[in-house]
């Protein structure tokens, strides 16, 4: 791996895997929706979409014709502490990639027209979230844990904030954000470092860097995670349930301890929860648990669907398995498997080009360093019993446990 620091202050992290044809590349700026200010939510959103429709010298039918003829892929997505577009194609395109990539991220128009169109889109796209009660009772559980904090925000913001953006909200949002010092350029596959290095030069390194880093780079406020009991009344075939708890932060030092827990837990078919609530149980066609880490904060979530009768004994045996985990460590072959699932899970999501530009990306944005697969696995085999019990004390607190449910159901059968 090599990392490349321009002029400017933009960041070039690359991996050249030399046995491929392809090569990922990827723009990730370090803003997301935890950066929106009060009537800006969904804006970053907004704006990845306003990328691909229109600039100084391609049209949006354009950018779509070209990226379809050089046989490659191009998107963009949306989190909440950053946005990233990205493209990949053969080894032979990366000129072509490049200056479509930089024309897209520096040369956007925004034009209204195109803006209202795109309005319309993204608030179809909010109103299929709440058509599917997966997502939708997630996304209330967010708000309710982090309350008043852009964390707990959708990433799509609300239909209110849609109908109100203009093209001075976007320009405005662009100018107090987007700085090369949040930039960081991902880029895995088969390319020639010393004819890629003046290319980003040339494309990225005259962007001018911001007279003030201390204004733009000042420290993100963690959110004040809050528990308690929320229920949301709808007609549904299924009770759709959220149990949360706190979690760690991306960096945290039991992070790998941490991903270990939660893959023996819920995070898979021979998780603890998969074969007590759906194989031995048949309370749920779905059941899993996931941990979601940011720069300064995290959260563990377990997700349920059940029948509305069926779902105070679901209740009681997630709730049971939670205490189990806390007060017992896993047996030596279970945590083994565990062990065995997370590397081979990393290994195999490690061995294309996109994978790889991904967790380039990821490791300078959240570690400030490289972190090898090497370093990674030999973490994941040091972790033993006693760690892994450490953990689960601190994050497995059924008294800390916020519940947010969707569908018919009644909140007495949270209580105890």
């Amino acid at each position: 791996m090599r990392k490349v620091v321009l002029d400017n202050g933009v960041r070039v992290v690359m991996e050249r895997m030399s046995t491929l044809r392809s090569v990922a590349i990827g723009l990730w700026i370090n803003v997301g929706t935890r950066d929106e200010a009060k009537g800006q939510e969904g804006l970053s959103h907004f704006l990845e979409h306003m990328m691909f429709k229109g600039t100084r010298r391609r049209s949006a039918s354009q950018i779509s014709n070209e990226i379809d003829s050089l046989g490659g892929e191009m998107n963009a997505f949306t989190t909440h502490e950053s946005t990233a577009f990205y493209v990949k194609v053969l080894d032979q395109q990366i000129d072509q990639a490049v200056d479509l990539l930089a024309d897209l991220f520096h040369h956007s128009r925004f034009t209204p027209t195109e803006i209202e169109r795109e309005k319309q889109v993204v608030l179809e796209e909010i109103r299929t979230v709440r058509d599917d009660p997966e997502d939708f009772v997630q996304e209330l559980h967010a708000n309710h844990v982090m309350r008043g904090h852009p964390l707990g925000q959708s990433i799509l913001g609300t239909a209110t904030t849609m109908k109100r953006v203009g093209r001075g909200d976007i320009l405005k949002f662009v100018g107090e954000q987007y700085h090369p010092e949040k930039l960081v350029i991902s880029i895995a596959g088969n390319f020639n470092e010393k004819t890629l290095v003046p290319l980003l030069n040339r494309s990225f390194g005259k962007w001018k860097p911001s007279p003030s880093k201390a204004k733009i780079l000042q420290p993100r406020q963690p959110p004040v995670l809050r528990t308690g009991t929320f229920v949301h009344p709808k007609k549904l075939e299924q009770t759709h349930i959220c149990f949360g708890l706190p979690g760690i932060p991306a960096n945290h030092p039991t992070r790998y301890a941490s991903h270990t827990l939660n893959a023996l837990f819920g995070g898979g078919v021979s998780s603890r929860l998969f074969q007590q609530v759906r194989e031995k149980r048949g309370l749920a066609y779905t059941i899993y648990s996931q941990l979601s880490s940011f720069s300064d904060s995290g959260t563990l979530t377990i997700y349920a669907a059940t029948g509305a009768k069926e779902a105070p004994e679901l209740v009681d045996v997630v709730r049971q398995e939670v205490r189990k985990l806390r007060n017992r460590a896993p047996a030596g072959l279970e945590l083994t498997r565990t062990k065995n699932q997370l590397k081979g899970t990393l290994m195999l999501g490690l061995e294309g080009t996109y994978g790889r530009m991904n967790k380039l990306a990821k490791d300078e944005i959240c570690q400030g360093r490289y972190v090898s697969l090497k370093e990674m696995l030999s973490e994941i085999d040091k972790i033993s019993k006693d760690q892994l019990q450490a953990v689960a004390q601190d994050l497995l607190r059924v008294e800390e446990m916020t519940v947010t449910a969707l569908g018919q159901v009644a909140k007495t059968i949270f209580s105890g």
